[in-house]
């Protein structure tokens, strides 16, 4: 079994530079609630990007694994607004998690998984 760490390490010029997955959470949280058709972050209805502050929040609904490499994999859970389709939906919410984190962080997002939980009105 991989050993997975708390902190993004990336070496620099002067020292070193530590990204914390509090800060990939806020990432992935804020770039699923754009999303078109996400009505919930969470496996619970009424949850936004606000509630995932701290770690004790992300409860069942997100999962961040830094691996030795500062690849990262990310499991999220969300429910889908009624009328949208439940995979493009999802898709887009893979699309735009891998493209934040990427771009926030400089490192590599090895996967998204995304659990629907169920539909919102």
């Amino acid at each position: 079994m991989a050993e997975y760490k708390q902190y993004i390490t990336q070496s620099q010029e002067n020292g070193n530079v530590m990204i914390s997955e509090n800060v990939v959470a806020a990432i992935v949280a804020n770039s699923m609630s754009e999303v078109e058709g996400v009505g919930s972050l969470g496996v619970k209805p009424g949850i936004t990007a606000l509630d995932f502050d701290t770690k004790k929040h992300w409860n069942k609904s997100l999962k961040i694994m830094i691996a030795e490499d500062n690849s990262i994999a990310i499991d999220c859970s969300l429910m889908i607004r009624f009328g949208y389709s439940v995979v493009d939906v999802a898709a887009a919410v893979q699309q735009a998690i891998t493209t934040n984190v990427e771009a926030f962080t400089g490192v590599n997002v090895s996967n998204v998984n995304v659990n629907v939980c169920g539909i919102v009105r």
